[in-house]
């Protein structure tokens, strides 16, 4: 059997939950408070599903208890911890993670919704203006592009900045990037990020959380199904003729 070297190998919890934390109420946590784990195995890994399943709750807990900011930030030489506001949950205490023998020697925990945040603060500590001197998904793929090789990254929602054509410019630097021993995991609903090739995709549902292939999910095949008709579909949605 061989080693798995990832940076993040394998999650799940070392002590149960406190009783009262609401956090027992999303499925994810009630799947690992059963004993299950995640294993990732592969340089590239997605948490799927409907928004109030956990995965970006659980993505956040993996990050800080990984070293990174809360609220984003980056590792390495270009490692900053800001904050606004203390708004994480408490699940990262609970958390056991295996890893490889090595640490990441850079990394980035992306949160789409601080991002913003994350390019003032990085303009104010290198006293720069370039951040914020080009749009938010510019900025998005020039911060990629800094990234380097034995890193790990951490995207909640990362095509929330990018146009199609874009997301494929992600994709490429992800292959870089895995190819350089780096790993991802990332948070997502576009099916054009979930396409990408040799990743796992862990599914989030009222169920717990299952591995599928991408064109076994909803988000493909609601996808597809709008795409080759969209007509019908807002007949469905709609109940009017188009």
């Amino acid at each position: 059997m061989l080693l798995n070297r990832k940076f993040v190998s394998e999650v799940g919890l070392k002590e149960a939950l406190p009783a009262e934390t609401y956090l027992k109420r999303l499925p994810a946590v009630r799947f690992l408070e059963r004993g299950n784990g995640l294993r990732f195995d592969s340089g590239v890994t997605f948490f799927v599903g409907e928004n109030g399943s956990g995965k970006s709750t659980l993505l956040e807990a993996i990050a800080v208890a990984r070293g990174f900011n809360p609220e984003g930030g980056g590792l390495g030489l270009r490692s900053h911890h800001f904050s606004t506001a203390d708004t994480h949950s408490e699940l990262h205490r609970y958390l056991r993670i295996a890893r490889g023998f090595s640490n990441p020697k850079n990394g980035w925990f992306l949160r789409a919704e601080s991002f913003y945040n994350d390019l003032s603060y990085l303009d104010e500590a290198w006293e720069t203006s370039s951040h914020h001197a080009c749009s938010h998904g510019e900025s998005f793929l020039a911060r990629i592009g800094e990234f380097r090789g034995n890193g790990l990254f951490l995207l909640d929602e990362p095509e929330a900045a990018l146009s199609p054509m874009r997301l494929m410019d992600l994709m490429c630097r992800m292959r870089e990037l895995e190819r350089e021993n780096s790993q991802f995991v990332i948070a997502t609903h576009s099916p054009m990020l979930m396409a990408f090739p040799g990743a796992k995709i862990f599914y989030f549902s009222e169920n717990g959380i299952e591995e599928k292939t991408f064109r076994d999910t909803p988000h493909y095949q609601l996808t597809r199904r709008f795409l080759e008709s969209p007509e019908k579909m807002f007949r469905e949605l709609f109940g009017e003729l188009f």
